[in-house]
């Protein structure tokens, strides 16, 4: 077909028209294709044959006699003869040109087989290749093996002559080679490499690059196969020297290939992985000098393209260059680098930064050398305004640091002080990314050369002169430079550097880093400091390894409670405190903050009864803020033997009265166990008082103010209580339920009391003996049958923590109680309310998992009550009930063997719901959907044909839950079942969807709707709209639309982005980088049709820029730093591009950018989503009021194509959702005028103040404004003192 869209411009006038109606009548002028197909028959060809004379020897070699003759001399039973009935030996039929190739044995070949079917020219070359030898392999009763193939191969190459046979020949070479035995190579080697050399010194300078590029990979091979004796010959070096000459060809594709065959000699040479292998290469040295020669005869000139290939040559081949090679290398490249040509600095950057990052041994590189490299790569640091060339030098210094401090980590630390001098200098560059790359570079440095070490090297002392310490002191001070006023504008990546400081020396490094830590103190109190939130992080850092006490020494709270002003300056280390405090000394907090805790309290009270409201409120807010702090040091604290005891009583008295801070204290409690008792003794120090704090909690819990009735309140309470009872003695546990057990047989407890005593038997039961266990079941059993729904529930809970406790004794209680369990579960299912379906669905499922095969009779006995609790009110009963249905199906599966048929007698039970009321019928669809689901592996096609069948009849019911529930089921078989069989079954589906009845139609049309669009996108439109009635054809269109429109908004999205790409790539600057400079003196053009010549000649822009001296300074050449003052970006342009693109960002400024398999797969997910919610699996999404009766998550339409009207205007434009205008909540609703409401100030008419309002040119304006409002507040007063004069006379 042909692509619609627009003409190319230009392209009309080449176009030829014809009258309409006459397009046939005349012969077109070009006979192309007409003159190409004519040559085929009876004719000569009018153009050259692609018949070569060496496909003719092929073609006579096939069809000669020579593989009749063979035949005769091969055994009976071989697999070339095949035996007719009468006893004759045959030939084998069947064979064609490429027999050979279709059934060839050999592995090596396997790729060339996958791919025999291309159409490129040069791969059916391979393939009669391939297939002629493999026939004369054969035809002499050859096996087959790599060897033959490499025989046949090299005298097939000394045979050929047209560049694609040898492209082919060589292609297949360069296959087995690979697979040949290395002591055939090492015998033929002298006879192979005479061959490969013969021809690449042939075929130096042709034009046909695909040849001599796979003869050379078969060189490499063949030289990376040789042993080490091999290479101690002058002539395996002379043919090494001749692979390595065409490294720097004029050909990309054979440079390459050349210099992919130097590195795998070099650096996978065979005995380098042997018993004994040398350091080096033999060839190693050699290599380098030729590299060398090559880059002092290129130079540094205008083109310089050796000097780039062999750059790009050394980038792979430094690491494993000796020692030696490798500084004269580095010599070279430094030497070159002077010239200041932009790319080839740039390369040379590469190749260091490939040296460094692959740690070398230090055979090839020593520690003094790579010292030596770092000193002499300072002579060459960029000016910090050229972007690319300062971040590629940050760059590779970070990585000779680190591999120095790898090799000598004395050393390392005694280069480390400049080059952190040198990088703070580039935190006062103008770019952005400059600044980021020196801070990210700093931090790395931090993290791999200072951390390793400082806890060898001790505390750091400024006294210390000389060594690692005075290192580490110099870096510091460097950083803390940074925060003089000069680096103002990177004070945010300074702060991000100091903080790494803390984090790695922080603990050793204290008394070096007090001056900066009150340096940061002062810096958060200025006013016009705007990172303090990068300021907060750095000192929390210090905070995490000084510890609080060291930090608090420096800079003090100045928080006392006898204060004479408020201004608290230092407030602000009390949140950094409490957000960054662990593994710090608990009797710290009791020494130094419970006293100040008490003092601010008490000052609190002592404002509050003076009549001061407000300083009242900041103290006890401070004092709040103070007890936020004692999680953190709960965490992970040092001293819990010694200090817990000291604090205990206190934290005892305070849970019991100070509700302010209750919540915060039972925090402390739950952080301290989880995460603060670490060892044997420090879990017994904390149970040791479990005897004090759980009778004050549970108190608590039993008997909360009216205030504390919420959960936010209670739970935090209950979950401590759960924390501590993990910690408590077995024998304390079981004292205490006992007594929770008589409070709840008191008839004088309340309904309260009861529940509260019930959670609390829910959370102690699991930590008891299985004694007490008994004690509590007995004590529980009446609570099932209450009649009290609230107390049912609870009873409920406590079994279901009882049957599903984790500990040995609960599960022997379950084991040995099994049998009343039963009875008491098929009991109360008469009496168990609908919100204690929940745990009791929760128990039978803790049951059912240890139940054994004899007691099959009460798992047949739930499944009715499972069934109906499918549509309970409550999502987790709902939950519950499927999830019960999935085990019992498990159950069944484990008394029998065969899995199979344990599922078909399980699904006979659930079909017996098929026949009873509405409700369980649709129950019984919903359970059926879910086991489909679950086990649709296990279903035969005609057990899921049978269930469709029945649930498409159930389509037609009168009854819209059953519709409702059998759509669900529709929706599940659609999305797991296969397409070939849900094709057959196609038409089934859709009468019983035509069959519904109107009124529940209109009723689930959404559903129905996301049904349709399903079929639709599986079957396409016209089949679905075939097999439907007329009624629904109107929201199929209406699907197609949507599903258009979606598809185009997509469409047009991918292209808009596509778009912005190639608008950036198109104007982009040609030549501007190294693999665009190469390519363009690389082209691998080969076409040799005449290329028309641009009519205007484009001047090239400069590739580098000079800066010019200082104000009026002018430059001077001869300084010796005048290399610095080449810069590769433009001087003085911004670079700021504001390209559009559809990325969301957040709000620091990342971009959030998803995959693309995650775009895609988004309809899939929302899919399964959907699929899961109907089946129980997921809760459904709550809904609004309206749309509550369907309680299905079906009713969302697609996003997409949603309207994106907004109203506004007026008439049928006119918003109708109303705006609350100002004071609106404070209107009566009974009457007039406005009232009061609790937490909210007064109902009066508040004048803000404005500036402007003294404008003397206004003064009239807003004097009539406030005479307005006094006459509005004084009308209302008059009628409100009539309404009560009104009511005084009715009540008299």
């Amino acid at each position: 077909m042909v692509k619609a869209g627009r003409l190319r411009s230009g392209s009309t006038g080449k176009l030829k028209r014809w009258k309409k109606g006459r397009s046939s009548e005349c012969n077109p002028e070009i006979r192309r294709h007409r003159e190409a197909a004519r040559s085929r028959f009876f004719s000569r060809p009018a153009v050259n044959s692609d018949l070569t004379v060496d496909s003719l020897k092929l073609h006579n070699e096939l069809q000669s006699g020579s593989l009749s003759s063979s035949l005769k001399e091969l055994p009976k039973d071989s697999p070339f003869l095949e035996e007719e009935e009468d006893g004759v030996l045959t030939e084998k039929s069947g064979g064609t040109f490429l027999s050979g190739l279709s059934d060839c044995t050999n592995v090596t070949f396997g790729k060339v087989q996958r791919l025999w079917e291309s159409n490129s020219a040069a791969h059916k070359e391979v393939c009669a290749v391939l297939a002629a030898v493999t026939d004369v392999i054969r035809s002499q009763g050859g096996q087959e093996t790599e060897t033959e193939y490499f025989a046949a191969l090299m005298t097939t190459l000394e045979a050929v002559e047209s560049p694609d046979s040898v492209a082919a020949v060589g292609y297949l070479l360069n296959l087995v080679l690979k697979r040949v035995p290395n002591a055939v190579l090492i015998k033929k080697f002298s006879d192979t490499s005479k061959v490969f050399m013969n021809f690449l010194s042939a075929q130096a300078n042709s034009e046909c690059t695909s040849a001599t590029r796979w003869i050379i990979s078969c060189l490499a091979t063949l030289l990376r196969k040789q042993d080490l004796t091999t290479w101690s010959y002058p002539s395996t070096l002379q043919i090494y020297h001749g692979l390595l000459s065409f490294t720097v060809h004029s050909k990309p594709k054979v440079r390459k290939a050349a210099q992919h065959g130097v590195c795998c000699v070099l650096r996978g040479s065979d005995f380098m992985f042997g018993d004994d292998p040398p350091l080096h290469h033999p060839a190693a040295q050699s290599t380098a000098k030729f590299c060398i020669q090559q880059i002092e005869e290129s130079g540094g000139s205008k083109d310089a393209t050796t000097t780039l290939h062999i750059l790009g040559l050394l980038k792979d081949l430094l690491p494993s260059f000796p020692v030696i090679a490798v500084k004269s290398c580095c010599e070279t490249m430094l030497r070159v680098m002077t010239l200041g040509h932009v790319f080839v600095t740039s390369c040379a950057m590469k190749a260091f930064h490939s040296l460094f990052s692959t740690k070398p041994s230090p055979s090839s590189l020593t520690a003094e050398l790579n010292a030596q490299m770092i000193t002499a790569l300072y002579d060459y640091i960029p000016n910090e305004n050229d972007l690319q060339p300062v971040l590629a030098w940050l760059t590779v210094m970070e990585k000779a640091h680190i591999n120095l401090s790898r090799l000598q980590s004395d050393l390392c630390f005694g280069h480390l002080p400049r080059f952190f001098s040198a990088a703070m200098n580039c935190f006062l560059s103008p770019h952005t990314d400059v600044v980021s790359t020196a801070m990210q570079t700093l931090k790395t440095l931090i993290q791999d050369c200072v951390a390793p070490h400082v806890t060898e090297i001790g505390p750091l002392n400024l006294s210390v002169a000389s060594g690692p310490a005075s290192s580490i002191c110099k870096l510091f001070r460097a950083v803390e430079d940074g925060l003089t006023y000069k680096f103002h504008a990177s004070w945010a990546f300074v702060l991000q550097v100091l903080r790494s400081f803390f984090e790695v020396a922080g603990k050793q490094g204290y008394l070096i880093m007090k001056k900066c830590l009150q340096t940061l103190c002062d810096l958060r109190c200025a006013p016009q400091f705007h990172f303090t939130g990068e300021l907060d992080r750095a000192v929390g850092a210090a905070v995490e390894t000084m510890g609080p006490e060291n930090v608090l020494l420096v800079i003090p709270l100045e928080i006392t409670g006898t204060e004479q002003t408020l201004d608290f300056p230092r407030s602000w280390l009390i949140p950094v405190l409490r957000d960054h405090v662990k593994n710090a000394e608990l009797g710290f907090f009791a020494r130094y903050f419970m006293p100040l805790a008490a003092s601010l309290k008490n000052r609190a009270t002592e404002l509050a009864e003076a009549g001061r409201p407000l300083e009242s409120k900041i103290y006890d807010t401070l004092q709040w803020q103070i007890w936020t702090i004692l999680p953190g040091f709960c965490n992970g604290p040092t001293d819990i033997v010694s200090s817990f005891k000291g604090v205990a009583r206190t934290l005892g008295m305070l849970i019991a009265d100070r509700a302010d801070v209750r919540l915060t204290l039972c925090q402390a409690l739950r952080v301290l166990i989880s995460k603060g008792c670490k060892t044997d003794e420090d879990r017994a120090e904390v149970g040791r008082f479990a005897k004090n704090f759980l009778p004050i909690l549970f108190n608590l819990y039993c008997h909360q103010n009216a205030e504390e009735e919420n959960a936010s309140y209670r739970a935090p309470v209950l979950d401590t209580i759960k924390s501590y009872l993990t910690l408590t003695e077995q024998k304390l546990i079981c004292g205490f339920l006992e007594k929770a057990s008589e409070k709840l047989n008191n008839p004088e407890s309340t309904e309260k009391t009861r529940l509260s005593v019930l959670d609390l038997i829910s959370a102690m039961a699991p930590y008891t003996d299985e004694q007490a266990l008994c004690s509590v079941y007995r004590v529980i059993l009446p609570c099932l049958e209450s009649k009290t729904c609230s107390i049912q529930k609870k009873a409920y809970r406590v079994l279901e923590e009882v049957c599903g406790g984790e500990r040995e004794s609960c599960k022997q209680f379950v084991h040995k109680t099994v049998e009343e369990l039963k009875m008491t579960l098929l009991e109360s299912l008469k009496s168990a309310a609908s919100p204690a379906k929940r745990p009791r669905l929760k128990c039978l499922i803790h049951i059912v998992k240890q139940l054994s095969a004899e007691h099959e009779d009460f798992i047949r006995a739930i499944i009715p009550e499972v069934i109906i609790c499918t549509k309970e009110a409550s999502v987790g009963a709902r939950r519950n009930a499927y999830s019960l249905l999935v085990e019992i199906a498990h159950a069944f599966m484990r008394f029998n063997s065969d899995q199979k048929e344990a599922i078909q007698q399980y699904l006979a039970l659930v079909y017996a719901g098929l026949v009873g009321s509405v409700t369980m019928i649709s129950c019984t669809v919903l359970a059926l959907t879910r086991l489909v689901y679950e086990f649709k592996d296990l279903m035969s096609t005609l057990v899921l044909e049978e269930l469709l069948q029945n649930v498409c009849l159930l389509l037609g019911s009168k009854t819209r839950e059953i519709v409702k529930s059998a759509l669900g089921f529709v929706k599940v078989i659609v999305f797991i079942m296969d397409i070939k069989l849900l094709a057959q079954h196609l038409q089934l589906i859709m009468e019983g969807i035509g069959n519904i009845k109107d009124d529940i139609r209109r009723n689930l049309r959404v559903k129905l709707k996301n049904i349709y669009t399903k079929f639709i996108r599986k079957f396409g439109f016209d089949l679905v709209k075939s097999m439907l009635p007329e009624d629904c054809h109107k929201v199929l269109v209406n699907i197609r639309k949507t599903e258009a429109k979606n598809k185009k908004f997509k469409a047009m999205k991918s292209v808009a982005e596509a778009g912005s790409d190639s608008e950036d790539e198109h104007f982009k600057e040609s030549g501007n980088s190294i693999e665009e400079i190469l390519a363009e003196t690389d082209s691998e053009e080969e076409n040799k049709k005449p290329v028309k010549e641009p009519k205007k000649q484009v001047r090239k822009k400069s590739l580098a820029w000079l800066k010019e001296g200082e104000e009026d300074e002018p430059l001077n050449f001869l300084d010796p730093k005048v290399t610095h003052r080449v810069l590769a970006t433009r001087p003085g342009v911004n670079k700021s591009s504001k390209t559009k693109h559809d990325f969301k960002i957040t709000s620091d400024g990342r971009l959030i950018i998803k995959d693309n398999e995650e775009a895609t797969s988004r309809g899939q997910k929302e899919e399964l989503e959907d699929v899961m919610a109907d089946i129980g699996i997921r809760s459904k999404k709550p809904q609004k009021k309206g749309l509550r009766e369907e309680a299905d998550e079906d009713a969302m339409m697609e996003t997409d194509s949603q309207s994106q009207y907004k109203a506004g205007g007026s008439g049928i434009h006119r918003p109708l959702s109303k705006k609350v205008g100002f004071g609106e909540e404070y209107k009566s609703k009974k009457g007039r005028g406005d009232v009061k409401r609790k937490g909210k100030p007064d109902p009066y008419a508040y004048i803000p103040l404005n500036k402007a309002q003294l404008n003397r040119r206004k003064k009239a304006k807003n004097q009539g404004r406030f005479s307005g409002l006094v006459k509005a507040a004084r009308r209302g007063a008059k009628a409100g003192h009539r309404m009560q004069n009104k009511q005084k006379q009715r009540k008299a």
